[in-house]
């Protein structure tokens, strides 16, 4: 079955987030995403990079905003599509489902930020448009939050109740170990 890893939104306004002590989930994600890069380079395999630019001048996401570049751990190498989002999703207003039809491609891995927003919003599109995504539960990472009721919910929590919401129905849960093993 031809597989594609997708790289979803690792860019420097998530490691400036870090830097100010952001509470988040996953600390290995990064070296997990590595891992699959090489793995998914060194066996030929599709590699899409997905980037967020936010349409708003003060979103750290701006495409002039230094918190768009790619963190260098995601950096595309030459060759690999790079699609360019400005919501959450990365099929919605992107030719992200046209690079992968044109790949020939049946089931995608989903790696990289934050879990509960972008990559779960793009895993649940890839299992609408019938592809069979793999959600790489520990290349993944979010944040703390609070919810309109004022209640604050802890990175690990938020991380824990997205991976099960996906699980099954939606898609294949798996570390990034199984992953590579399969």
């Amino acid at each position: 079955m031809k597989t594609a890893l997708l790289v979803i939104d690792v860019q420097m306004a998530l490691a400036q987030e870090d830097a100010a002590g952001a509470e988040r989930s996953c600390p290995q994600a990064e070296d997990n995403i590595a891992a699959l890069l090489e793995a998914f380079r060194s066996a030929g395999q599709t590699v899409v990079h997905i980037h967020h630019h936010g349409t708003d001048p003060d979103d750290p996401f701006h495409p002039d905003a230094p918190g768009s570049e790619v963190q260098p751990v995601a950096a595309p190498a030459p060759g690999e599509p790079v699609v360019v989002k400005t919501g959450s999703s990365g099929f919605v207003g992107t030719s992200l489902l046209d690079t992968l039809q044109a790949a020939d491609i049946e089931r995608v891995v989903l790696c990289g930020a934050t879990a509960n927003h972008c990559v779960e919003s793009t895993t649940r599109s890839a299992s609408d448009l019938g592809y069979q995504p793999v959600y790489a539960a520990d290349a993944v990472w979010t944040y703390g939050i609070t919810g309109p009721d004022g209640v604050s919910h802890p990175a690990e929590q938020i991380h824990s109740v997205t991976m099960a919401t996906l699980e099954g129905e939606i898609a294949a849960v798996k570390p990034t170990r199984d992953i590579l093993a399969g």
